[in-house]
């Protein structure tokens, strides 16, 4: 039996969506119900709650020696006060944004509730661009495009080197670091700001803020070069909680507990989940794990230890915990004990991967476990579908949020095979990129929808209220010299789960080629086979995709398994797990050779 959260049968609305058709195959999808009144800023929020419930645990963090540290919303209060009274102390420019280089802590989330408070623009930073290499140029490149009033770095060990280089490239601003202020020349340490006492001059700055007034910059992933600012307005951010509280009526009633690793320098951890625990009064862990080798370990103890009713993960981050899971029932017990919902993005989830959570998730617990999914962009706040109902396997992400409108609109070369992109208009869509006229144009169409670059198709066409199934990216799909188009989306999730347990995630090659063809990244599970035994799972892999039909355009002849994991450093993968089709392609050239080889290569897998 399909279950709902908390077991409430109102804990979810109703699905429900209006179709418009527009002609030539578009269409436009809208929640009947119409976005509800929401907070002016994030800081209303913060106010809220340190007034209503001041005792309730906010956020927490280990410490030095492992322990928990914790702060109330009274806490977070007091100390956002005081952060943002020291900046005003320093005369920071008040047109610039407050950069953040640091992973996920409790100071960095003071600091960025502190900077939206005074109405400042935020930009946190992923620290994969100092912490996984040693090339400095594309940091001191995107420091130089955003002009920083002030930047803050978390731990000079890990960012004072890059810094350094910046600043001795020219670049000017007030550094202020958490740890040891003396590792980095001038730079002014984080616990003397929050010696400031807070003064009116707080409050006069908070009130003025409006809804249309700049939260936050976020950076896109920036593959091919620096990386778009993409403006985050208050209005987006709150807007987008309450469309999700209209669908998810439980977030009302019920305090979220999340352990979060998702980086604050992405949507989906930043917007998405941050501010759905901020919105609701709830508490949020912060997790020091992450999806990696050495780093996995430490996010099930905290799993274990703190037992979250809600987890958001990517499917990498799935993927990486389900051997332990698997292996370990008390562990699995521990991590499914309080969790009423398990929610993926980021990435499309294989259907493997769902069947294997859910096969744990039934095996140590009694109640069903509910799976959920949205669907978005850094440029839409994120969510702009979502996943209110139960739903049975992977696939499908949800129906637009009140307020939205999705167009569906036939993509020229590929109209032949149904592919339709989708593309956003309302009131968490964003009013463009910073200082870039000329791309924030060519992001819209004539109607006003930003083209988002996915595509999309209706579950059943004629109950458009089942949802929308992710159809990949548009701009990954290719035709076959025969003139027919691959799916890239589809067929990457078919094979995954085809693979299963072998690959982590599989790029798809064959762009003018006859036939299609895969390089596979190995999952973690993969390193207790044999060579052999990992040869015959590409094999039969390739042979039950075969026998699924298809067609040459979802039956791939040929595979190869990679020694070497995705480079974030490269572009391979994003810090959230997400693989990078082309960059994997572009940068690992000689091994799509060796997959088309006349003469064949010893590496390479025939079905």
């Amino acid at each position: 039996m399909l279950q709902a959260p908390f077991g409430e049968a109102d804990a979810l609305a109703t699905p429900r969506t209006l179709r418009e058709d527009l002609g030539g195959g578009a269409f436009v999808l809208r929640h009947p119900e119409p976005l509800q009144p929401h907070a002016r800023c994030v800081g209303d929020w913060l106010e809220h709650w340190a007034q209503t419930t001041p005792d309730a645990l906010f956020l927490a963090e280990r410490d030095a020696q492992g322990q928990w540290r914790r702060l109330t919303y009274r806490d977070v209060r007091e100390r956002v006060g005081r952060l943002a009274q020291a900046m005003l102390d320093l005369g920071l420019p008040a047109a610039k944004p407050v950069v953040v280089l640091s992973d996920n802590s409790v100071d960095h989330a003071l600091l960025a509730l502190a900077t939206m408070h005074l109405g400042r623009a935020l930009c946190s930073v992923s620290s994969a661009y100092c912490r996984l290499t040693k090339d400095h140029t594309k940091i001191s490149g995107i420091l130089d495009t955003l002009d920083p009033a002030a930047v803050y770095a978390s731990d000079p060990a890990v960012y004072g080197t890059a810094l350094h280089a910046w600043r001795s490239a020219g670049g000017r601003a007030p550094v202020i670091v958490g740890g040891d202020a003396a590792a980095l020349s001038g730079a002014l340490p984080f616990e003397q700001l929050l010696a400031a006492r807070e003064g009116p001059g707080v409050a006069a700055a908070f009130a003025a803020v409006r809804p249309e007034h700049t939260a936050k910059y976020l950076l896109t992933s920036g593959s091919t070069g620096l990386p778009k600012v993409v403006i985050n307005t208050h209005r987006m951010l709150t807007a987008n909680q309450q469309q999700i509280a209209q669908v998810w009526p439980f977030l009302n009633r019920h305090r979220l507990v999340l352990l979060e690793w998702l980086p604050w320098s992405h949507t989906f951890g930043a917007n998405h989940n941050f501010n759905m625990v901020l919105a609701h009064g709830g508490s949020l862990y912060v997790d020091e794990g992450r999806p990696a080798p050495g780093l996995i370990d430490k996010t099930l103890r905290n799993l274990r230890d703190v037992k979250p009713n809600f987890h958001f993960n990517v499917p990498r981050g799935f993927d990486m915990l389900l051997p332990f899971l698997e292996h370990d029932e008390a562990a699995a017990r521990d991590v499914f004990e309080r969790l009423e919902g398990v929610f993926y993005a980021g990435a499309a989830l294989p259907q493997s991967t769902w069947q294997r959570l859910d096969a744990v998730a039934r095996r140590v617990r009694e109640r069903p476990l509910w799976f959920t999914s949205s669907w978005g962009a850094t440029e839409t706040a994120p969510a702009v579908t979502g996943v209110h109902w139960p739903i049975e396997r992977a696939g499908c992400i949800g129906v637009p949020l009140p307020g939205i409108e999705l167009k569906f609109v036939p993509v020229g070369g590929a109209h032949e095979a149904g592919k339709l992109e989708m593309r956003v208009r309302g009131p968490t869509v964003f009013p463009g990129y910073r200082n870039a006229p000329e791309l924030t144009a060519q992001a819209f169409d004539a109607d006003g929808y930003y083209r988002i670059g996915d595509a999309g198709v209706l579950i059943d066409p004629a109950r458009p209220e089942r949802g929308v199934a992710f159809d990949g990216r548009v701009a990954e799909d290719f035709k076959l010299t025969s003139g027919t188009w691959v799916s890239v989306g589809a067929l990457r999730l078919r094979a995954i789960s085809a693979f299963s347990p072998l690959a982590a995630d599989v790029v798809v090659a064959g762009h003018d080629r006859d036939e299609i063809a895969l390089l596979v990244f190995a999952a973690p599970a993969a390193a207790t086979l044999t060579d052999a035994q990992k040869t015959q799972l590409l094999r039969d892999g390739l042979r039950a995709l075969a026998a699924a039909g298809g067609g040459s355009s979802q039956t791939p002849t040929r595979a190869l398994l990679l020694a070497e994991p995705p480079s974030v450093d490269a572009g391979e993968i994003t810090d959230k797990g997400y693989i990078n089709q082309r960059a994997v392609l572009e940068r690992r050239a000689a091994d799509v050779q060796a997959l088309y080889a006349p003469a064949g290569d010893a590496r390479v897998v025939r079905a």
